[in-house]
């Protein structure tokens, strides 16, 4: 199939990857503009952008998607089809209409769950115990198109953000390849709208920590954060960062330093978090011991 393949992060690089693996021809990467990174600002490329380079494959970054050059080049390109992953722009009736066979998603959760920019860090976040990805024909509007083929997959109750980004994205890889082999066979199944739920882009603070919160609840949120937008709590008119942590037993003022010999551990509204891996301001990253040994945390401190 001649396809266009839009997606911008690394989730996307693995579907890109596999696409040339089974023997599409590419006609081009878009991605999004280059962003200023670092604290010289330099303009860093996307790494959909990066891979393309290397594979030879022609590559835009358009601006404006709604009309304009990029729509008459998309509508001229003689595309089978446009596989989206991750693009992080809404597509109007002209782009999704373009290809023969109009634009496939592939999107990180089992649809209508969790649509949106970040499904998941919310499926961390709300601790689901299974996700997935699904393929889907893409229609105007928040991830509301027919779905095609889903894959479930167990989520731990210790995986990060990042572990499961990670193992998404090499299953949203297969499943893509798969559904285009199957493509003419299947049957499109309409989502159930009123079952939607939405995923928003996090925020910084999306990363505090309320320790007027389960232990469990406070575990999810610091796992569904890391590594972005980080998880963090103020501890003596900074803000700490952790990095790993395990709800445990304990009871105190939520808050509250309970433990701090061996172990750091902070009471919550039920249970205990047990602090792992922290980060105290302009240091590394590192072992809770940290807190004991450098910062000489004491019981009855109070974080938040």
């Amino acid at each position: 199939m001649r396809i266009v393949f839009m997606g911008t992060p690394d989730f996307a690089v693995p579907c890109l990857d596999a696409l040339v693996a089974a023997g599409h021809e590419i006609i081009c990467v878009v991605a999004q503009p280059d962003k200023p990174k670092g604290r010289g600002k330099k303009l860093v490329s996307p790494p959909t952008i990066i891979r393309a380079r290397e594979l030879n494959i022609p590559t835009k970054q358009p601006r404006r998607v709604r009309k304009g050059p990029f729509v008459e080049w998309m509508q001229a390109a003689n595309a089978d089809l446009a596989v989206v992953v991750a693009y992080g722009r809404i597509l109007r009736n002209n782009l999704l209409t373009a290809p023969k066979h109009g634009c496939i998603n592939v999107h990180a959760s089992i649809l209508p769950k969790y649509r949106g920019a970040a499904p998941i860090h919310w499926a961390v976040i709300n601790g689901e115990s299974e996700t997935g990805v699904c393929t889907m024909q893409m229609d105007r509007g928040m991830d509301p198109g027919d779905v095609l083929m889903c894959r479930n997959l167990a989520t731990p109750a210790t995986e990060t953000t990042g572990v499961l980004w990670n193992r998404l994205s090499q299953a949203g890889a297969e499943l893509l390849i798969e559904t285009i082999e199957k493509l003419d066979s299947i049957t499109p199944t309409p989502q159930d709208h009123d079952a939607a739920t939405y995923a928003p882009m996090l925020e910084k603070n999306d990363g505090n920590i309320d320790w007027n919160q389960s232990a469990e609840v406070i575990c999810n949120r610091i796992r569904g954060v890391n590594p972005n937008p980080g998880a963090r709590s103020k501890f003596r008119d900074n803000w700490l960062k952790i990095w790993v942590a395990e709800a445990i037993d304990g009871s105190g003022e939520p808050g509250t330093v309970i433990v701090a010999k061996k172990r750091v551990v902070i009471a919550a509204k039920t249970g205990a978090v047990l602090l792992k891996e922290v980060q105290l301001p302009g240091k590394k990253r590192g072992p809770a011991q940290n807190l004991i040994n450098g910062a000489r945390i004491a019981v009855g401190e109070k974080l938040g």
